[in-house]
């Protein structure tokens, strides 16, 4: 894990929505009635106590589209 904190998640293009983030991490992660996955708005405010679960959905990601952005980034 990075000691910078996560400043930004987000999910690119190609999102199977297959639910795997939001088992791993509901309070960030959300896979809406429309099954589009989304981040949820108000997820920005658990990042620093998540860092480590939303680590996880990234790389468990099947088509690796969770991206993040750690302070400091360019």
């Amino acid at each position: 894990m990075s000691e910078r904190p996560i400043k930004k998640v987000w999910i690119e293009e190609g999102c199977i929505s297959c639910k795997l983030c939001q088992d791993i991490v509901p309070d960030v992660f959300l896979v809406d009635d429309d099954q589009d996955c989304v981040v949820r708005p108000e997820a920005a405010r658990v990042f620093a106590k998540l860092a480590e679960d939303i680590e996880q959905a990234r790389d468990d990601c099947p088509v690796e589209v969770i991206k993040l952005e750690r302070e400091g980034d360019a």
